[in-house]
């Protein structure tokens, strides 16, 4: 009698794992499965074009590998991207290992089909898959994950706010410095953020421009959280690395392949400074949006943000550093016109990588306004759909509960 009146909450017993029954959008519910079943790998599918890739798309990556235990990531090709969205910025090529690149990514399959199916998702043993909590719609306006969510083997995780590559492909056709200025936005850029891929109906909740607020929740969630151990080698590298691309990725790999068990340390630095040394409107994404996308990154271990220009001795002595890398690109003077990297070059612990590609933020830049009608267009015809997607939506909730508010339809 004492035990059943006990207000105290039952305990999963320990070594629980979770099974695809026992996950609803990511929330845990405890089901009677067998130790067997329970043991059993869960498989988690995701898919998408992730052309310019940024730190939304390794959120949404991160939230689906922590729904099971293998995580499935299938880019479609350049003619599927092509048809169904507009021209992508990267190559196939280019976006199959940025994919790969991202530390909670298992396997990447190649041209995967753009509508998500039951054989999709068979074929590769997965469980289910997962896609953020906005809209994905072929080019004759049909929801690509429709089949899979009437069998109940669809899975949302939470966009990330204040991101999308509308609104970077933006900036950088906006040529203002206003992003990552600590000033009041001008009127160019608030005319950009009111009216940038803007369809005739309005705005698209999902394309639309936000503000990105960084957390510290947000860095602990991305970050590795481990400690450098005796054996490693401690390596640093410092820059910009904005819109976090396939070069960067080449030249991390790269250095991370320079010792037996390496522990890479980012340098990043401020907004202000990169401006300094770069000039025109960089960095395209501020300093918080380039620390989350360089922590998504498996050769990444640790980020220092606003890393000062010059490698010093105490940056040196702190971290322990046993070896300082950069690229083959420019070295610009520190504002005293000296070099930065003289301290690491005195102690003989200075090496200069090339990763053999030269693509630099510059180069995704000129691909961007080389082609600004078609991207414009592609805005404009992505934020179309998704509007009457949504007047769809609206209509059928309006007609089934005739004026009845139903939650299911209001969501």
């Amino acid at each position: 009698l004492e035990r059943r009146s006990s207000s105290r909450v039952a305990r999963p017993r320990p070594g629980l794992l979770r099974t695809p029954a026992m996950i609803k959008n990511g929330v845990t519910s405890h089901g009677s499965w067998s130790p067997e079943k329970r043991k059993r790998t869960v498989r988690v599918w995701c898919d998408g074009c992730y052309d310019m890739v940024h730190y939304g798309h390794s959120n949404q990556l991160r939230q689906a590998r922590a729904m099971g235990d293998y995580l499935i990531v299938g880019v479609h090709t350049d003619e599927e991207v092509a048809k169904h969205k507009g021209p992508p910025v990267f190559t196939q090529e280019e976006r199959y290992k940025m994919v790969r690149a991202i530390k909670w990514v298992d396997e990447v399959i190649e041209g995967a089909p753009y509508v998500t199916t039951l054989e999709t998702l068979d074929k590769y043993n997965s469980d289910f898959c997962v896609h953020g909590d906005d809209i994905t719609l072929t080019a004759d306006g049909k929801d690509t994950y429709e089949e899979v969510k009437k069998m109940g083997r669809y899975r949302e995780c939470k966009r990330t706010q204040g991101v999308s590559t509308t609104d970077l492909v933006g900036r950088m056709l906006l040529m203002t410095k206003a992003h990552h200025s600590n000033i009041e936005k001008n009127s160019d850029y608030q005319e950009h953020t009111d009216n940038f891929g803007k369809g005739p109906k309005g705005h698209s909740p999902w394309t639309g421009v936000s503000q990105f607020l960084q957390t510290s929740q947000k860095i602990i969630q991305f970050a590795s959280g481990k400690e450098p151990q005796p054996n490693d080698t401690i390596i640093y590298v410092a820059g910009a690395f904005d819109l976090f691309h396939i070069g960067h990725v080449d030249f991390l790999e790269s250095v991370y392949k320079l010792a037996e068990r390496p522990y890479i340390i980012v340098g990043l630095h401020f907004d202000q400074e990169v401006n300094r040394y770069k000039g025109k409107n960089y960095p395209i994404m501020n300093v918080h949006e380039r620390t989350l996308s360089v922590l998504a990154c498996r050769y990444v271990s640790e980020v220092v943000i606003g890393a000062p220009y010059s490698v010093t001795a105490d940056l040196l002595d702190h971290f322990k550093v046993d070896l300082v890398c950069h690229g083959k690109t420019e070295v610009m003077a520190d504002k005293d016109a000296s070099d930065p990297y003289a301290e690491p070059k005195r102690r003989n612990i200075f090496k200069s990588i090339h990763s053999g590609n030269d693509l630099t933020t510059d180069h995704i830049v000129q691909r961007i306004i080389k082609n600004r009608l078609q991207f414009e267009a592609r805005n404009q015809k992505k934020e179309a759909k998704e509007l009457a997607a949504i007047e769809a939506v609206k209509k059928r909730c309006d007609d089934q509960t005739r004026g009845i508010p139903d939650q299911k339809c209001s969501e």
